[in-house]
């Protein structure tokens, strides 16, 4: 919404015409309220549950709505988009699980890749609102999308209490008889719902008696290995716009716009290929094209700053296009899906968080950044980010895929080490031949 907003006269002149560091503080404002938020957020969805949590995190955005679109100063609309950040955090902790432990395990991972994909879905009312109300003189014009933010917060308040609690947080709480009824209505009876709760409850006993918490990450060469932090790109594309010759911000909407069409629509197919072609082999197509789109985005608007060469600043531009859809060939479907599945029930939440943490402080440090470097040094800035996608390309490239694992010493594996793995899955086949 906020990129759409910096196109807006209105908003600009409303505000005191904001530019580099405040400009990066009004975005960057959001993920230091999640930041704020995150320490709780594990605590209360492994607590009291998924659901009150969604609703609590939701709830928070709607009231933050309300001080954002009433704004009287900057520092008013900083601290609603501070508590909008806060509200998130425990929103976004809670959500995705309880998507993942409520979907049949069948489309598990579609399901959980839809969740992150449809974040467009978002972005492309927030950018078509902004679009239309431009024109509207006064605060109004800003008002009406800012005011429209709560709308999928005001659902959730509504509606959350219609979805069920997840069948794993239920049998983490002794609610087992809640749980099956669950299991039943969503995934199946006879024999497979009996081996469904079997194994939910033995990954449960087992996370339990494994004593599972915050050093479990660190403590086993098992999770010490999947770390790799990752970069996102984030840009402020109406400076862009701007630097490539596109200053209307009647073009500038509607490039917006049409933009986030198009990212929606290949975030949902890529989140379609996840259990066809793999993990590893949409990291790395995904990173590849970006690296590729990217220098010849860069070339191209170089070639126009200092030649003046408008053919080149429109080859940008298509560049641009090109690289968001090699961005959610990979990112956007895996980086929930992934980081769910390789966590344990026990540090799921916990896991997520941090994931949630990194990307938050990532965020922050880049949005706030981007005002600033994009005004200094113009297309030379992008260098920077070809160089870090580079390096990702050589990282995944260089990772040797591992065999893949049996479903029991997987779900082990993802918690401890190769030994204790293996008496876990021992320890579980051996009850189930004593049966």
């Amino acid at each position: 919404m906020v990129n759409g907003l910096q196109s807006l006269t209105q908003w600009e002149s409303y505000f005191n015409n904001p530019t580099k560091g405040r400009l990066g503080l009004l975005n960057a404002i959001q993920h230091i309220g999640a930041l704020a938020g995150y320490p709780f957020a594990p605590y209360l969805s492994d607590g009291i549950g998924r659901k009150p949590t969604v609703f609590l995190g939701a709830l928070i955005i709607v009231i933050a709505t309300v001080v954002q679109t009433t704004s009287q100063s900057v520092g008013m609309f900083i601290g609603a988009r501070f508590l909008i950040g806060f509200g998130l955090s425990w929103a976004a902790n809670a959500g995705p699980v309880l998507v993942a432990e409520l979907s049949y395990p069948k489309y598990r991972a579609s399901l959980t890749s839809a969740y992150n994909s449809l974040w467009y879905s978002g972005a492309i009312v927030a950018a078509w609102t902004t679009f239309g109300s431009f024109k509207i003189a006064g605060t109004w014009s800003w008002f009406i999308p800012s005011a429209l933010q709560a709308l999928p917060s005001f659902l959730q308040v509504l509606l959350i209490w219609f979805v069920p609690e997840s069948p794993r947080f239920l049998m983490s709480k002794g609610k087992e008889k809640e749980a099956v009824k669950v299991l039943v209505y969503y995934h199946a009876d006879g024999d497979e719902l009996d081996y469904e709760f079997q194994e939910i409850k033995s990954v449960i006993e087992f996370d339990c008696t494994a004593n599972v918490g915050w050093g479990s990450f660190f403590a086993s060469p098992g999770n010490r290995e999947r770390w790799s932090g990752n970069g996102l790109v984030s840009y402020y594309l109406n400076k862009v716009l701007s630097q490539m010759g596109i200053t209307d911000p009647t073009d500038q909407l509607l490039i917006n716009g049409i933009l986030n069409i198009w990212n929606l629509a290949w975030a949902l197919i890529a989140s379609t290929m996840v259990e066809r072609f793999g993990r590893r082999l949409l990291f790395l197509t995904s990173t590849g094209l970006m690296a590729l789109f990217l220098t010849l985005q860069t070339a191209c608007f170089a070639r126009f700053r200092i030649l003046g060469d408008y053919p080149a600043a429109h080859a940008a531009l298509t560049f641009i296009s090109l690289f968001y859809a090699a961005y959610h060939i990979g990112f956007s479907p895996l980086i929930v899906t992934y980081t769910l599945e390789i966590l344990p029930y026990n540090i799921r939440a916990k896991g997520y968080n941090i994931f949630n943490f990194t990307v938050s402080v990532a965020l922050m440090f880049n949005q706030y950044v981007n005002p600033i470097a994009l005004d200094v040094l113009s297309w030379k800035y992008y260098i920077v980010y070809c160089v870090w996608i580079s390096c990702e390309c050589v990282i995944f490239s260089s990772s040797k895929p591992k065999t893949a694992p049996s479903k029991r010493q997987r779900r082990y594996s993802t918690v401890v080490d190769a030994a204790t793995a293996q008496a876990g899955v021992a320890q579980d086949l051996g009850h189930r031949e004593e049966k």
